[in-house]
This record gives C-alpha cells, sequence and structure tokens, in this order.
C-alpha cells in the first residue's frame, strides 16, 4: 500500500506498516491488555519503544561513524524511562503495563537486545529494566527461538553494523 515491506497476510488479508501488524496479532493472541485501559497504556509504552527504535535506527543507518559515542552515552536517560514504568508495576515484578506480558514487552525486548549488542553492559545502570530483560528473554519459546541457528543466523540490522 505505501511501496514498502513488511507485508503480513493471511488468506486474502492484507496488511502493511510493522506497527499495524504488530498490533492486530496482539489482538489475536492475548497480547492487548486485559481491557480498553491497559491497550492504552500499552500502546503509549509502545510508542515510547519505538521512539527508542527510531533514534537506534537513525544511529545506525545515518550516524553510525559519527553519532555513536553520543548515541551511547544518551543510553542511561533514555533506558530510565522505561525502567520507571516497571518500577511502578509492582516494583518491576510483572511487565510494563499489569501482569501479563504484552506486544510492546516483546518489541521493548527486541530493542534492548539489539542495545546490549552496540553498548554491552547498558543494562547495567538500570538493573530493574536488565532483571525484566534477563526474565522477558529466559521465557522458554522465546529462549529456545534466541538458541536457534534460525535466529543466530540473522543480521541485526540490515547494513551489518551492531
Amino acid at each position: 500500500v505505501f511501496g514498502q515491506l513488511p507485508k503480513f497476510q493471511d488468506g486474502d488479508f492484507e496488511l502493511f506498516q510493522s506497527n499495524a501488524i504488530l498490533r492486530h496479532l496482539a489482538r489475536q493472541h492475548g497480547l492487548y491488555g486485559v481491557d480498553n485501559k491497559e491497550a492504552a497504556l500499552i500502546d503509549m509504552a509502545n510508542d515510547g519503544v519505538e521512539d527508542l527504535r527510531f533514534k537506534y535506527g537513525t544511529l545506525i543507518y545515518k550516524d553510525y561513524e559519527t553519532g555513536k559515542e553520543a548515541f551511547i552515552k544518551s543510553l542511561p536517560t533514555e533506558l530510565k524511562c522505561f525502567e520507571n514504568i516497571l518500577k511502578k508495576n509492582n516494583g518491576g515484578k510483572n511487565f510494563l503495563v499489569g501482569n501479563k506480558i504484552s506486544f510492546a514487552d516483546y518489541n521493548l525486548v527486541d530493542v534492548l537486545s539489539n542495545l546490549e549488542v552496540l553498548s554491552p553492559g547498558c543494562l547495567e545502570g538500570t538493573p530493574v529494566l536488565k532483571a525484566y530483560h534477563d526474565r522477558v528473554i529466559s521465557r522458554p519459546k522465546l529462549k529456545a527461538f534466541l538458541e536457534s541457528d534460525a535466529h543466530k543466523k540473522l543480521p541485526i540490522n540490515g547494513n551489518g553494523k551492531q
């Protein structure tokens, strides 16, 4: 529709745009909160994740050589927002919203994993966020996927920079 990927297709149903696909699949699989209030909070958290992903993407694809040092220096401030969201939800023992994992959690953990490759140890200054990341990537099915050759052989970014 917009001349770019990704594209999701289920029979004759086609959907474009990453976040539209993400939200559609979240609704289908019960990853969008228990009510409209939680869904709105999940949207808010995910928009914050997307803001961080945009900054990361800009670094990787446009400013890597000149901007990497400043980006890494800004990470504690960027990550503190998510640390604070988690702390407000049962001291970080649950998820971004409520006590059930959502698509925003998976999206955040994906970005955090990329940031750990870019700047190993970057989560150390946010212990609640680090524990959350470690807890989510330890979920059995996600852990199995992350340890699979199919995942390990995929480049993190299309231009090979990490």
